[in-house]
């Protein structure tokens, strides 16, 4: 399969099955428990009908929008992703320079495999940093300090993720950073020798971000050890006012899905949330976040930033979640899906299709601008 073959999310998904062992592809594919919450975050999208309004005479459109204070020419930002050089040596920085090219935010994790300060040389795009709370207040404010001197915008913490979800896929496969494979994820891995001949003739896999405080390079410590041993199940909102309250700047809360905790949110100070169930990857049986999106904009809207993940694969995914309140919508498995295919041409690829479908769209629908999306466009079923 080649790259001008791939129109869609699953062309892409299918080009990356076949160049991944199975182990990784299945750690990006997979989700906790029975994946229940991972098929429900698509499928919540087609049971909300589009009602387009015609003859508005649309010659252009404009896709732009701000959110947390970033002009975003198109309302979709790629989520921050870890490891992302498991999945192709360029790794984040394809997908700084793919998000650059079409002036959308992106974001880079704790667990990235790319440098804060060298990713941001790349793009001249947002840049989000996505962390995680840790035991060690100091360094947790060290990691925001550095993100600070980086010049990234937009500070994201996630906090559905105290401990990691059950994803049984890995535990058949054995997949684990340092890698335990057991026989069978060997032999996935002996049957794709092209993935192991360009991971092992680029630079060493690390994990710049947390190199300096955690020792995993050495095989000391797993992704897994790092989750239950290094961070902090006892975060608490005291706690996040507090990094709220060192950052002073643009703060956003990932894995927020109720509306007290959307409040709270608010009270705190912080200038953003995102709707998110880590892509189905944590609490199997918790709601999408398209399906808590009214209910949460409706009593924050007016005062926080509200954003949303989960299953979005289509520019008309996108128009629904706006015409319901989101400034933006990110996306996680639409861009690693490409970037593992095909690199930073791959990740351009997804991201200018998108582009022509949400463009596509409003002028199918009869917007102009973002703005002129509203709950009247949809039908639920």
């Amino acid at each position: 399969m080649r790259l001008r073959d791939c129109h869609n999310f699953h062309d892409f998904r299918r080009m990356a099955q076949q160049r991944l062992p199975g182990p990784i592809f299945n750690y990006i594919d997979g989700a906790a428990d029975d994946e229940v919450t991972y098929r429900r975050n698509t499928a919540s999208f087609e049971d909300c009908d589009l009602v387009p309004n015609v003859l508005r005479g649309m010659a252009e459109v404009d896709m732009s929008v701000t959110v947390m204070g970033q002009k975003l020419a198109m309302p979709v930002y790629c989520s921050p992703t870890a490891l992302q050089r498991l999945f192709h040596h360029q790794g984040e920085r394809a997908v700084a320079a793919a998000a650059s090219k079409y002036g959308t935010m992106f974001g880079v994790s704790s667990l990235g495999t790319v440098s804060l300060e060298e990713v941001r040389k790349i793009s001249g795009s947002p840049q989000v940093y996505q962390f995680y709370f840790h035991k060690d207040r100091g360094l947790n404010r060290a990691m925001m300090q550095r993100a600070k001197g980086a010049g990234v915008e937009v500070m994201m913490l996630t906090v559905d993720s105290i401990v990691g979800g059950n994803r049984e896929r890995d535990k058949r496969t054995g997949f684990a950073i340092p890698f335990k494979l057991n026989l069978a994820g060997m032999l996935q891995f002996a049957i794709k020798p092209a993935w192991a001949l360009n991971y092992f003739s680029h630079e060493s896999f690390k994990l710049p971000q947390l190199d300096e405080h955690v020792d995993m390079g050495g095989g000391t410590m797993s992704i897994s050890r790092y989750f239950n041993e290094m961070l902090d199940p006892s975060m608490n909102w005291d706690d996040v006012a507090e990094m709220v309250r060192l950052w002073s700047g643009q703060f956003c809360l990932k894995g927020i899905m109720s509306v007290e905790d959307a409040r709270r949110a608010v009270d705190i100070g912080c200038t953003g949330i995102v709707l998110s169930n880590h892509g189905g990857r944590q609490l199997d049986g918790s709601r999408s976040g398209f399906d808590q999106l009214a209910e949460i904009v409706d009593a924050v809207g007016d005062r926080i930033d509200v954003m949303m993940d989960g299953g979005v694969h289509r520019g008309s995914h996108v128009l629904k979640a706006l015409s319901l309140g989101a400034k933006a919508v990110g996306v996680g498995r639409y861009y690693l899906f490409p970037l593992a295919a095909a690199g930073e041409p791959g990740v351009e690829r997804a991201l200018g299709l998108m582009r022509m479908e949400i463009e596509r769209c409003m002028k199918l629908m009869g917007a102009k601008s973002i703005s002129e999306l509203s709950r009247a466009n949809l039908r639920f079923r």
